[in-house]
């Protein structure tokens, strides 16, 4: 079959083969891509099911009640070398409704959205409270919310990607491959996943809240080989997914930011050239075949954005999530060195040079959104500031175990059909204030590595003990790049590594890197969340080399 002849036949594509953990993909049913561009359902039909589901929860007993009716809509096109591997277009939509009833919580959800069946949902949600109400030891919780009213919010996107032709987002990623090729990749696939949630929040707290929620993911990896020795090499776009609609894929000179002189790294802000990082991606893994393997030993780390997010996913988002810090999460993923005796310690997170903030406001963030999934206003708040621990991320039946009297705004619920709890929000290290560029940076190493892209990763159950890799890997003697290098990766704890950070770049190199899927939860849901930073160094971290083997 021909390309075009499979552009075709958009949307129903033998699909779930190839969806990957991503929230919505997989989970609902595959439908014509047309589907994606219909209207919802009218906002005044939300609000009377809406006030459906909260009058019947009340008549049953509950003491507070809210409903979310969600459509989410995704599309995810795939391809490999000169093919078109899978074009698949979902929907799924429902309404699912939590309740306290007894000092207890509990959640119902149906895709039966009539009266009658929401009715059903709110009332066997109040049915469940009370069931789980004979073993609770305490009675929920709830900070004070104000209700909002009647108010929206929408990602301010200038284009849908649902209203881009499948065959023109097609050829992008088939002449992304086609450039992969020519340059010598052995093998190279790409994809582009698209998301759009349209979620409605009520509750009796007096809020009806209609949101508009969109993000996009263009990626792909490039593969060589050295057909002589059968060793391979593989280089993934430094792509960030995004809360932002197909403009994304628009080149802009101004939303390039150039890694240090004699590196070939170009990262981006709020706009992507795929074609150019295919380009270089393919230059740079032909040269990781080659670049000589590292000698172990402590080095200075320069670390470049697009890396440095998931280390700080994973050593500071995870760690002050209020619910792994009291335990509650202890089954998935461990729980957090840093709970609350930790903090009383006044114990540095870090240096002073350290200073992260939470927020779900950050244009262009995956976590950017009016609301979060229980009705609060979303925000900005210090996490750790000058390496001091100030705060964790909490949600309305948390707050006041640490003594305050106000939700994060951090709740979600990866669909309709699932229970919102917290969710890490966009946690970001902030860039120095002092003018510095990444090459001023690198002239002040005498001894170090460039590291670029997020590569393989472990850190421990309490996460403290870890190892991060990356994408690409540059020596830095006496001041300047001088060659690239492989089998990298570096071991620390949380403390060490944080207390080791040396300074950041200014504002002009801050950029974001977002996940579309992580993880958290039983039964597991997924989020999706941004990292923002600057270039930023560290001093004195222990380098060890993936090569090596013991004997």
């Amino acid at each position: 079959m021909k390309r075009r002849d499979f552009v075709g036949l958009t949307g129903l594509a033998a699909g779930s083969l190839l969806l990957p953990s991503i929230p919505g993909f997989g989970s609902g049913l595959l439908v014509p891509a047309e589907r994606l561009l219909e209207p919802g359902m009218d906002v005044a039909m939300k609000k009377r099911l809406a006030d459906v589901a909260l009058n019947a929860a009340k008549s049953a007993g509950a003491s507070y009640a809210d409903v979310r009716i969600g459509r989410y809509l995704n599309q995810g096109i795939f391809t490999r070398e000169k093919q078109v591997q899978n074009i698949a277009s979902s929907e799924s939509q429902g309404v699912g409704v939590r309740v306290i009833a007894n000092g207890t919580w509990g959640f119902a959800s149906t895709n039966q959205i009539t009266d009658e069946g929401i009715a059903k949902a709110a009332q066997l949600a109040v049915a469940i409270a009370k069931a789980n109400s004979k073993v609770q030891k305490e009675p929920v919780k709830l900070v004070p919310q104000k209700g909002y009213g009647v108010v929206s919010w929408k990602t301010p996107i200038t284009q849908n990607a649902f209203e881009v032709p499948i065959a023109q987002k097609v050829d992008l990623l088939m002449e992304t491959n086609a450039k992969a090729l020519a340059g010598g990749a052995s093998f190279v696939n790409s994809a582009l996943f698209q998301v759009n949630e349209q979620k409605y929040f009520a509750s009796t707290d007096g809020s009806y809240i209609d949101q508009d929620v969109h993000r996009i993911w263009p990626t792909f990896t490039v593969t060589a080989i050295d057909r002589a020795s059968g060793k391979f090499r593989s280089r993934p776009s430094m792509s960030a997914s995004m809360g932002l609609g197909y403009e994304y894929l628009t080149p802009s000179a101004k939303e390039k930011i150039a890694g240090p002189a004699g590196s070939d790294v170009i990262g981006y802000k709020q706009r992507y050239d795929i074609l150019e990082d295919v380009t270089n991606a393919t230059k740079q893994v032909k040269q990781k075949l080659t670049a000589k393997s590292v000698t172990p030993g402590k080095y200075d780390l320069v670390l470049d954005p697009h890396h440095l997010g998931l280390t700080i996913h994973e050593s500071v988002g995870h760690p002050l999530e209020l619910d792994r810090v009291l335990g509650y999460e202890a089954n998935y993923a461990g729980t957090s060195f840093a709970d609350l005796a930790w903090k009383a310690k006044n114990i540095p997170y870090g240096s002073k040079a350290v200073n992260i903030v939470a927020d779900k406001l950050q244009p262009g963030s995956l976590g950017a959104v009016g609301y979060d999934d229980e009705g609060v206003k979303t925000g900005q708040w210090n996490l750790i500031e000058q390496g001091k621990l100030v705060d964790y991320q909490k949600i309305r039946d948390q707050a006041h175990m640490v003594g305050q009297d106000h939700s994060d705004g951090c709740c979600y619920a990866q669909s309709w059909q699932d229970v919102q709890f917290q969710r890490m929000p966009n946690v970001s290290l902030q860039p120095g204030k002092a003018k510095l560029s990444v090459d001023d940076m690198v002239r002040g190493v005498d001894k170090g590595i460039y590291i670029a892209g997020n590569g393989s990763f472990s850190i421990d159950q309490q996460r403290y003990n870890f190892q991060f890799g990356g994408i690409v890997f540059y020596a830095i003697e006496k001041g300047k790049i001088t060659g690239m290098l492989e089998d990298v990766a570096y071991q620390a704890n949380t403390q060490e590594f944080w207390n080791s950070c040396a300074a950041s770049c200014d504002e002009s190199d801050y950029r974001l890197v977002g996940f579309f899927n992580d993880g958290k939860g039983q039964p597991s849901q997924s989020s999706a969340v941004s990292h923002g930073s600057a270039t930023t160094r560290f001093n004195g971290v222990n380098v060890i080399n993936t090569a090596r083997k013991i004997g």
